[in-house]
């Protein structure tokens, strides 16, 4: 038996694939980027071919790099963005662009449903969360409406992992966790439900939906003609997998009631565990999580570290190129910049909302109170704060359901930057535990995988043997009273952009 796992992680623009021992020590690490495709305003999509490419390209590096024969790889697994869509024929070829979870494309949609009283009182008890314009309901829908041949070629409706498993076995499934976020599913009942569909106008829909799947299922085998394209070998089992929200969390070790755990990536995620599922009209989201009788509430936007690459990517471009000639990243480059400057010393303020937010309707990303005096760093730093106050705002509406943790685990692209850590724990004023992993989400969908070949009795166990808190963050407790102060002004002047947004349509 093989005593390696693969874990493999397809986020809205990177790919990443790693190998792990089965004490959760990493031996070695692949990604690589795919482009996001805006054909139109508000559209967020990706070539599914390039994708495809990216899996086979980070698949067989990893394997290469590691120096592991194939055959020491016991199992594998894929976690990947939640939401958005993959349509393809039953022979895997796509119908239509794969689309990401950031596209805003559908949002008429989400106002009508919305406006229906069914929403509340025959919805929203069965989804357990909102609904939003790129979730698969929301899409569909856009679709039907306005490229009927697309769902008439579509023979299956995939999320991005579920679709990327079916390439690499030919078994078309859907993993439970994943669409239990997607409103496609009833969540209470764990299952499809044509009622529920036909309140979104998808009751033909249901059989395109692939038959679900638990996160440590085995959902197929790697094909010969997978083996050959990845150099895995033929026959390697591969696991139902997680939604990356879970698979973030429970790299965290998020395996007990009343405790935070943030993931700062493409999305502000923000989750703790319970035993009874929270519903509220409120909430972003109750799913479920891959513990037995636990359920995973999540508030969430599009509010997070995508943000920052935008900015990079639009008015430090120079920097970039200029930071890669010398070795460097221009990452470090914006942390420095910001470790430059005092929190006090600019109220400059940043609106995360490039790519719209589910919970602040017509919201649109900008800066507030810029002046001459302005340098770039208070730019940056304007980013990285408005960035950790999009997650304040949810991480407030979190403690409606749970009380203020003693600490908080985090996850995701910032916590390879110093600042913006310290930035976090001196606005939550808790300590912040990070844990001993480069790559969350590949480590905790790796978790299914030695579950599924029975290295594991359970998500648990895998968790208390590969997840080690590696440092904690200590809050600054004079930093407090400023960030206190800063905050207040973002709420304040949210409300009142609010009333400018929905003016402008």
């Amino acid at each position: 038996m093989g005593n390696y796992l693969l874990g493999i992680d397809n986020g809205g623009t990177v790919t990443k694939a790693a190998l792990y021992t089965l004490t959760g020590k990493e031996a070695a690490i692949a990604s690589r980027k795919t482009n996001m495709i805006m054909p139109k305003p508000f559209h967020t999509e990706r070539d599914i071919d390039e994708l495809w490419d990216a899996n086979v390209a980070v698949i067989k590096e990893v394997i290469r790099k590691s120096g592991i024969d194939a055959h020491r790889i016991a199992g594998i697994s894929i976690t990947g963005h939640g939401n958005g869509l993959y349509l393809t024929t039953k022979d895997g070829k796509p119908t239509y662009n794969g689309i990401i979870s950031t596209d805003q494309r559908a949002k008429k949609y989400i106002y009508k449903w919305y406006a229906d009283p069914r929403f509340e009182t025959d919805v929203l008890p069965k989804t357990m969360q909102s609904v939003w314009a790129g979730q698969p309901v929301a899409l569909l829908a856009w679709l039907k409406d306005h490229d009927p041949a697309v769902i008439e070629q579509t023979d299956y409706i995939f999320m991005v992992k579920d679709f990327l498993r079916f390439k690499l076995t030919g078994e078309a499934c859907l993993e439970l966790t994943d669409v239990s976020g997607t409103s496609l599913l009833n969540v209470r009942d764990q299952c499809f439900d044509k009622d529920l569909l036909e309140f979104f106008g998808l009751h033909d829909f249901i059989s395109k939906l692939p038959p679900l799947r638990h996160s440590t299922d085995i959902c197929g085998y790697v094909t010969e003609e997978a083996a050959q394209i990845t150099g895995l070998k033929e026959g390697t089992p591969i696991a139902g997998g997680l939604f990356d929200i879970a698979a973030s969390a429970v790299a965290s070790g998020l395996a007990e009631e009343n405790k935070l755990c943030i993931v700062a990536g493409t999305w502000s995620i923000n989750e703790f565990i319970t035993k009874k599922p929270v519903i509220d009209k409120d909430l972003f989201m109750t799913s479920i999580y891959c513990l037995p009788n636990y359920w995973l509430t999540t508030e969430a936007s599009p509010t997070s570290a995508s943000n920052l690459e935008w900015f990079i990517d639009r008015f430090l471009s120079k920097e970039k190129i200029e930071a890669e000639m010398q070795g460097r990243s221009v990452y470090d480059l914006c942390n420095e910049l910001v470790a430059s400057t005092d929190p006090r010393e600019s109220d400059l303020l940043f609106f995360p909302f490039l790519f719209g937010s589910n919970s602040v309707p017509n919201a649109n990303g900008c800066f507030i109170g810029m002046n001459s005096w302005h340098k770039q760093k208070h730019f940056v730093r304007a980013v990285y704060e408005g960035i950790v106050f999009s997650h304040m705002y949810h991480i407030e509406r979190l403690f409606k359901y749970s009380r203020k943790p003693g600490a908080s685990r985090i996850a995701g692209g910032v916590t390879k930057s110093d600042v913006w850590m310290q930035m976090f724990a001196d606005c939550l004023q808790i300590p912040l535990e990070m844990v001993e992993v480069k790559e969350h989400g590949t480590l905790g969908t790796a978790m299914c995988a030695g579950v599924m070949t029975g290295h594991y009795k359970s998500i648990k166990q895998a968790a208390d043997k590969m997840v080690k808190v590696e440092r904690i963050i200590q809050p600054k407790k004079e930093n407090a009273s400023i960030y206190e102060g800063k905050y207040k002004r973002y709420k304040e002047t949210l409300k009142k952009m609010e009333l400018i947004w929905k003016a402008g349509g």
